[in-house]
């Protein structure tokens, strides 16, 4: 068998940094780690060819080359999964999917010849064993969850690496939390799996011995899910590793922000070499998070939660939420302030929308209210439902917060307000240093000299050169990522 393995092309996002990427001569944040994980569980006779849509070209040679198409996606890339499953069909490729974006929303692909849905681990050698029987059947279901010590290691050798800012890897699969908007439980299960001591370690060998060097995310949802292995087992082995390693790798994952309350958690997360971490903070307004559940961020001070991870040298990057029920007309002023006050330098404020299967979507169809399908994209400006406060009112205040967190003087003051404030571990990388010079000359050019609001890049230039002279890197950094958030954002600003 000839397989080909294609990515579907993402929409420009705000976690795509795709301005911010041209600084540093890249294509795509992060490769198609489900892909590569699915291609280690095909038989390993089998010829195998990636396509990354979003770093390269797909080919009509490409298509003709193969016997089987195996698409994944994300519901963000379900206009290009559509065009590429359109293409597949014209040009007779037989096409197997699967992903999260197939298992949500399976009855909008007819035209795919074979679904895979759920976990491939569980589904996808179902389908091969009817596949070798000549009896593969149009679509593989499961409710059950797969054990992810069983779950190989991907081959990461399919990867172009020079085209990714970051190498990615999966620890753990499901969130304890259950928070009304989300469909991780859904997809996952509330029940944290995870992976062993040997698999992380065999992962951070195989990066390693393709000659990269850099940032690696952690992409589970919430990697602080099992925080007693961690402890005891992960966090400690990766230590060592990368001391062996001379800190090849740095890290950066995603978790909830009780984090905060666990020092020692932190402390040794540090330790390993995570620097970086993404908190759903979704909002400063209790009723609101009561509301959705977000029971983890209820009855606490957000505020100092988030300084108290600050304070131990992790960067903490967060998403936000407008449109919930019980947001108050006052609720967008005070979103602002709390982004201003904590440092956050990249803080993701989406609109409320709700994802197929979550308790949202649900209770908004009993409720007569919900008018549309997600696209899988909350800064978009779209709400797939009608909102209390009035659409109306939620797109004007949500341009006001995005003016006043985006807009070149409050935005370089936030990140002054950061420098300020961190403290960062003193062995620790926090960005790639190979690729610092490149992007350093060119913000000097693209910020310095030509955008309209280059006096405050050359306030914080020269501010934190004689300020905070280590942190010189992370402030140039932050002036490109501004670049990319004033680009995104320029129809709101």
């Amino acid at each position: 068998m000839k397989i080909l393995l294609v990515y579907p092309k993402c929409p420009d996002t705000f976690w795509g940094f795709k301005y911010a990427l041209d600084f540093i001569s890249r294509k795509a944040g992060q490769p198609p780690l489900g892909l590569i994980t699915v291609a280690a569980m095909l038989p390993q006779e089998w010829e195998k060819k990636l396509v990354d849509m979003n770093v390269t070209s797909l080919r009509n040679e490409d298509l003709e080359w193969a016997d089987y198409v195996f698409i994944s996606a994300m519901s963000i890339q379900k206009k290009s999964s559509l065009e590429l499953i359109a293409r597949c069909k014209e040009k007779g490729a037989k096409t197997v999917a699967g992903g999260p974006l197939f298992t949500a929303d399976f009855e909008d692909f007819g035209d795919v010849d074979h679904l895979v849905l759920n976990e491939a681990e569980i589904t996808l050698p179902l389908f091969l064993e009817d596949l070798e029987n000549g009896c593969a059947k149009a679509i593989y279901q499961s409710d059950e969850f797969c054990d992810l010590e069983k779950s190989p290691l991907p081959l990461f050798e399919l990867l172009d690496i020079k085209k990714y800012a970051v190498m990615n890897l999966q620890y753990s699969r499901g969130c304890p939390f259950d928070c009304e908007f989300c469909n991780i439980s859904t997809l996952f299960g509330d029940n944290v799996r995870t992976k062993s001591r040997a698999q992380v370690i065999a992962e951070l060998d195989a990066l390693s011995e393709l000659g990269y060097k850099g940032s690696v995310f952690f992409v589970d949802d919430n990697f602080i899910g099992n925080k007693k292995k961690l402890k005891k087992e992960i966090l400690p082995a990766i230590t060592d590793w990368v001391k062996m390693h001379h800190r090849r790798f740095t890290f950066l994952t995603e978790t909830s922000v009780n984090l905060a309350d666990d020092e020692k958690l932190m402390t040794m997360m540090v330790e390993a070499g995570f620097n970086t971490v993404f908190v759903g903070i979704e909002t400063t307004n209790e009723e609101s998070l009561v509301e959705c559940g977000k029971n983890q961020n209820s009855n606490r001070d957000l505020l100092e939660s988030v300084r108290k991870m600050q304070g131990s040298g992790l960067l903490v990057n967060a998403g936000f939420i407008l449109g919930f029920d019980n947001d108050p007309p006052a609720i967008f002023e005070k979103m602002s302030e709390f982004i201003q006050n904590s440092g956050i330098v990249n803080a993701m404020i989406g609109l409320l929308n709700a994802p197929r299967n979550t308790r949202l979507y649900k209770r908004l169809i009993d409720e007569g209210r919900l008018v549309l399908e997600p696209t899988g994209d909350n800064t978009d400006l779209s709400m797939n439902f009608d909102p209390k406060l009035g659409r109306e009112a939620i797109m004007e205040g949500y341009r006001k917060v995005i003016q006043a967190v985006y807009s070149p003087h409050p935005y370089y003051k936030r990140v002054k307000k950061f420098l300020t404030e961190f403290h960062p571990n003193k062995d620790m990388k926090y960005f790639s240093e190979s690729l610092q010079v490149k992007a350093f000359l060119k913000s000097v050019m693209m910020l310095g000299i030509m955008e309209k609001g280059r006096r405050y890049y050359w306030q914080l230039f020269f501010w934190t050169l004689f300020r905070r002279p280590k942190l010189f890197p992370m402030a140039m950094t932050f002036a490109v990522y501004g670049f990319h958030f004033r680009k995104y954002f320029y129809p709101l600003m």
